[in-house]
């Protein structure tokens, strides 16, 4: 029977020497979360009868599970579908998970406390064997109720004290998110010489890749990780284009990266930034009204005021009715408004101190 993986820092795994080990994160469980399948404390039955069979026994004798391994060590129970296409091999994937001993109410290990999930890798930061197993039937979005034989989770020793030997365990496991990155690693570990060797459509995918994954730690707030994934991207997008046509695909990847990075950078509280990646952006698309809003923001916050409007007014020409820049536009005014009215102020000081003077 397979035994547990070793190697990388993942959830749950077994290290290389056969021990099993829990990631640090995941030992404190913290407070437990309601579990769907609640244990009542252990009683000796009434003399003559058998003993009471629990949820937790019932799950794990239960025939109808769909055996995943082929030989019973993992086995699975859909409880959400997803949507989409299965997890692919070498993905990086964002999951909550729970894991459950027998006769015990609280998971040994969980992530569900965590409100953004980091991404790990398939292959490398998930070891546990028959957890990634399990993750390679998922869609996204799905919900599933996993049964580990001890040849697929912690082994013959456990991970005592918190596992014992040869323990069965339960993995409640939901997909949050996951992108193929296996042909954006592989580009990003070849040479400079191998990477100008590539044909341009699979540059392009691997830019988008790294877009989308800058994309995902954007929406998470992780926004230095976003700008350094745009830029990995942006770095692979200076090729010598051979016709018209690929040098139009190139700008397009280019510009939503450059976008990209002037929102960050205006999140991030860098209007000088956020202003370079705008005009870089407008160099390949004049009339785009994000690109021109983005700067009119970027200028705004460095109270810029005439910079601000000229680019803003550029952009309500081209979206007379976009909220966005109306309302940017309205902020402009007041802020210029406030900034008149404290120079008026201060005139009035200063010429009234010179008078008083006099």
């Amino acid at each position: 029977m397979a035994s547990g993986r070793g190697g990388g820092s993942g959830a749950v795994g077994v290290s290389r020497g056969g021990a099993p080990r829990l990631a640090a994160q995941d030992r404190a469980a913290g407070e437990a979360q309601p579990r769907p399948w609640p244990t009542p404390e252990w009683r000796l039955p009434p003399e003559g009868r058998a003993p009471p069979v629990y949820p937790f026994q019932t799950l794990v004798r239960s025939r109808r599970l769909q055996d995943l391994s082929g030989d019973g060590g993992v086995r699975k129970q859909e409880l959400r579908p997803g949507t989409g296409q299965a997890m692919p091999p070498n993905a990086s994937v964002a999951v909550k998970f729970s894991g459950y001993l027998e006769h015990q109410d609280k998971p040994f290990c969980t992530n569900c406390y965590s409100k953004s999930p980091g991404l790990m890798k398939l292959g490398k930061d998930i070891t546990l064997l028959g957890l990634e197993v399990g993750l390679l039937t998922m869609k996204k979005g799905e919900l599933s109720r996993f049964v580990f034989a001890p040849g697929y989770a912690y082994g013959q020793l456990g991970c005592p004290p918190l596992i014992p030997p040869s323990a069965t365990v339960i993995f409640e496991v939901e997909v949050l998110d996951f992108l193929d990155t296996a042909a954006s690693d592989a580009f990003f570990e070849l040479t400079a010489e191998q990477q100008a060797a590539f044909p341009l459509q699979e540059v392009l995918e691997v830019a988008d890749t790294e877009r989308q994954f800058g994309n995902y730690l954007y929406r998470k707030r992780r926004l230095d990780d976003a700008k350094d994934r745009y830029k990995k991207a942006l770095s692979i997008l200076g090729l010598r284009p051979s016709s018209e046509s690929e040098q139009r695909q190139i700008n397009a990847s280019k510009l939503l990266l450059l976008l990209n990075l002037s929102l960050t950078y205006l999140k991030l509280e860098r209007p000088t930034q956020a202003l370079a990646y705008g005009e870089k952006a407008l160099e390949i698309d004049q009339r785009n009204a994000k690109a021109l809003f983005r700067c009119g923001q970027a200028c705004l916050c460095m109270t810029e005021y005439e910079k601000a409007r000229d680019f803003l007014v550029r952009a309500q020409r081209i979206q007379p009715f976009n909220h966005d820049i109306n309302n940017e536009l309205k902020k402009l005014a007041s802020c210029y408004r406030d900034y008149m009215n404290k120079e008026k102020e201060m005139c009035c000081r200063m010429f009234a101190s010179l008078n008083t003077s006099c």
